[in-house]
């Protein structure tokens, strides 16, 4: 060790005690117990309703039919999930579905952002008009008969674009990406602009890469109701080849007695070889279908789960 290092470690302060205490009070310890068991409680709450129609969709249908599945399935059976796949119209149903939530996720998200970004800057023309004429369609609108007639003269009824188009500009999404990037430090915009760039080259370079968190959120929360939309179906469509897989379940849930007679014909004489516990039934159909709906958003969820609480956050609280 040479003289420096010895100096060195004279100079350096000493150590603080840890004070932290080596065990828990028992007050901490029946905090920590009343915690878990109240955090456990809403745990099941929540995740028993997905359970239910899981073990109700792989249990035996005349037993499921009569409410008697409970905590465990019932005569176990995958033949549900087979027969309803040869249900018409569902495999399209499923592309269209996907096709809407992933165009009209991304379409959103990169409105949102760059509007977002937009409204922050001061030199935009009528800004702080533009911005509140957006905010203003929170609410208001014009109603359900004069948007009809607006999307028919657009030519958008029966057209897959009804499902992007109207819904590209959310203002309360805009309203989140504006907060974030109003937390942002300034000088990365004033160092971009001393090295020549542009305002699209300062959006696209600078500011939508650290715009991770709240770009996730929006994300989440347009996928989520793109894949959950229906009535935009009900109101617009009428060519069955762009029917939603959620619109179809609004039919099997309103028909589903003449559905579970049509997937019991669907694969020939299927109900000559289907007995009374793998025939299809209303029930086991609206359980099914509900289970297909549903696993999707359930499996992308957690893939953004690390940006959501950060982005809500950020986004709804300046500073």
């Amino acid at each position: 060790m040479t003289a420096l290092d010895t100096a060195a470690l004279k100079l350096r302060p000493p150590r603080r005690p840890d004070h932290r205490p080596t065990h828990r009070s028992g007050g901490d310890m029946l905090f920590a117990i009343v915690n878990y068991t109240v955090f456990g409680l809403l745990v099941v709450i929540c995740a028993y309703p997905f359970y239910y129609l899981i073990i109700n969709s792989v249990s035996a249908n005349d037993v499921s039919a009569l409410g008697d599945v409970r905590l465990l399935p019932t005569g176990f059976h995958l033949g549900n999930y087979q027969q309803v796949f040869q249900l018409n119209g569902l495999p399209l149903a499923a592309v269209v579905s996907v096709a809407r939530t992933v165009i009209g996720t991304i379409a959103t998200v990169l409105a949102s952002a760059f509007l977002g970004f937009m409204f922050t800057q001061s030199r935009m023309w009528a800004r702080k008009f533009w911005y509140r004429f957006v905010i203003v369609t929170m609410y208001f609108s014009a109603g359900l008969i004069p948007i009809f007639i607006i999307m028919k003269n657009l030519g958008l009824t029966n057209n897959f674009w009804v499902y992007v188009l109207p819904f590209i500009v959310q203002p309360f999404f805009i309203i989140l990406v504006k907060t974030y990037v109003e937390s942002m430090p300034e000088s990365l915009q004033e160092a971009a602009e001393l090295d020549g760039a542009n305002i699209v080259q300062i959006f696209f370079r600078v500011y939508l890469p650290n715009m991770t968190p709240i770009l996730a959120t929006v994300a989440i929360f347009s996928a989520v109701a793109q894949w959950n939309s229906f009535q935009d179906t009900l109101i617009y469509i009428t060519d069955q080849s762009l029917y939603t897989l959620q619109y179809l379940l609004y039919m099997f849930i309103n028909q589903a007695s003449s559905l579970a007679q049509a997937a019991q014909n669907a694969g020939g004489d299927l109900s000559a070889i289907a007995g009374a516990a793998t025939s299809q039934t209303p029930t086991s159909i609206r359980m099914t279908v509900s289970v297909l709906v549903v696993l999707p958003i359930i499996f992308i969820y957690p893939l953004f789960q690390r940006f959501f609480v950060k982005g809500i956050m950020l986004g709804a609280v300046k500073g």
